[in-house]
């Protein structure tokens, strides 16, 4: 008698849940308009307008009709104040942008992406229009690695899953003023550091007095350098040293391994490199404090060479409008050696909180795959982080430095207060810089305060 209604239960239950148990991506069973529930997705973003994402969401609500998505963009000065905020208020954004600096900062407040997600799909057949219950299969580890450049790699994962995805990858580049480079007799923009250093003495010029009139650029010191701790990054990475061991502390002050000169410190030796330009002592002597800020050195022409990002363009083309502008690659040590440059980006991650985290992936996912991100650069104006779209951005006068920088980007893990990191950085710069400390010092101070924000 009791294993009869068992059995009888059993094959109820089964009958409910098997339209929610979305075998495969085969459809199972119709729904009908009413029976979907209308969502709302909230997507906090920096620097990118909603506009951009209009196309991506027109496509997107063509399939699930029910999900809207918001997009709110807040200032890169208030942002991860006002999602800390949210966060811990239980107020947070269903989706959201995530420094790559900032992943392992924030992997507890993230929501890994699904192996699959089950929702309502609409489908249009001819003039038939259905909606049906549908499990798609999100992007797997392998899939990752193949469609998106290393780096991405490197920082989306954690733990063997994948907490974001990015619509876009930037990358550091020369930006430089022909009109000064022509006047000064510099044909061609440095592509080594060593011709780099002939370009600043050539541009660089001091009144009677010995004060800076025209910097060649701006580098040297760390508080009035915009993105000054990735310049001095990419300068230690491209000299072989190893920012941080495998469990992820900074040891960008000691000899890796692989070097057989156990004297030679690349990391200090790239710092000494740096801050030389700062020094009224070095023939390269062409920056110091009392200049303004570099980007607003560049754009009233005080100084010929710029190092910047994409997102930097669109500050540089309002702020100087009738500026010869050109953009080059990110020097490298000599011709024949291997390029290495940096990464600067977000990734788009669900939070954990989100009541839609399925709604949320899908989204993601569905933005970030080749023909969607697509559509989101064009209107950005931002290099890709996908591969396939790489060659094509190489056709464009405005990102072919950019998406040639891509591949062989790199970055570095930098604690749990990236900020903190930072920031020591700056103080290890201008440390060397007014002579408070030796190279050797105020390196090992500064791997110091990185540590210990693990």
């Amino acid at each position: 008698m009791f294993k009869t209604k068992n059995k009888i239960f059993k094959i109820i239950a089964i009958i409910v849940l098997l339209p929610f148990l979305g075998l495969g991506c085969k459809g199972s069973g119709e729904i009908s308009r009413e029976e979907l529930k209308s969502v709302t997705l909230n997507y906090w973003r920096v620097f990118d307008e909603p506009d951009d994402f209009t196309e991506i969401i027109t496509s997107f609500r063509a399939q699930y009709p029910h999900i809207n998505v918001t997009v709110k963009k807040i200032r890169i000065e208030e942002y991860e104040n006002s999602l800390l905020r949210a966060l811990a208020e239980s107020n947070g954004p269903d989706i959201v942008s995530v420094h790559n600096t900032w992943m392992r900062q924030y992997q507890d407040t993230l929501s890994p992406l699904p192996p699959t997600i089950t929702l309502p799909v609409t489908e249009v057949d001819g003039r038939t229009t259905r909606t049906v219950l549908r499990t798609l299969t999100t992007l797997t580890l392998r899939e990752l690695r193949n469609n998106f450049v290393d780096v991405v790699v490197d920082d989306a994962v954690m733990d063997g899953k994948i907490y974001g995805l990015p619509l876009a990858l930037d990358t550091l580049v020369l930006y430089y003023n022909r009109t000064l480079l022509n006047q000064a007799n510099v044909p061609t923009p440095p592509s080594t550091w060593s011709d780099f250093k002939e370009a600043v003495k050539a541009l660089t010029l001091q009144d009677r007095n010995g004060e800076i009139v025209q910097a060649g650029v701006a580098l040297g010191t760390g508080r009035n350098i915009n993105r000054a701790p990735d310049i001095l990054s990419v300068l230690m990475m491209q000299n072989g040293t190893e920012m941080a061991s495998t469990d992820g502390r900074a040891v960008f002050n000691l000899v890796p391994q692989s070097f057989k000169d156990r004297s030679i410190i690349p990391g200090r030796d790239a710092l000494t490199f740096y801050t030389d330009f700062a020094s009224p002592a070095k023939e390269v002597y062409t920056w110091n404090e009392k200049m303004p800020e570099s980007l607003n050195a560049f754009t009233s022409q005080k100084s010929a060479f710029l190092f910047g990002y994409a997102y930097h363009l669109p500050f540089i083309r309002s702020l100087a409008p009738g500026l010869d502008l050109g953009i080059t690659k990110l020097p490298q040590i000599s011709a024949g050696s291997k390029p290495v440059n940096f990464a600067n980006y977000w990734l788009e991650s669900v939070t954990k909180q989100s009541k839609y985290q399925n709604e949320a992936w899908a989204f993601v996912d569905f933005a970030a795959s080749a023909g969607n991100a697509k559509s989101f650069l064009e209107r950005a104006q931002k290099p890709t982080a996908l591969r396939s779209l790489i060659a094509e951005q190489r056709q464009d006068d405005t990102l072919i430095n950019f998406a040639d920088e891509v591949l062989t980007a790199q970055s570095w893990y930098r604690g749990q207060k990236p900020a903190q990191a930072d920031e020591a950085i700056r103080a290890m710069i201008d440390q060397v810089a007014r002579g408070e400390k030796t190279p050797e010092e105020a390196i090992d101070l500064a791997v110091q305060k990185v540590n210990e924000t693990f």
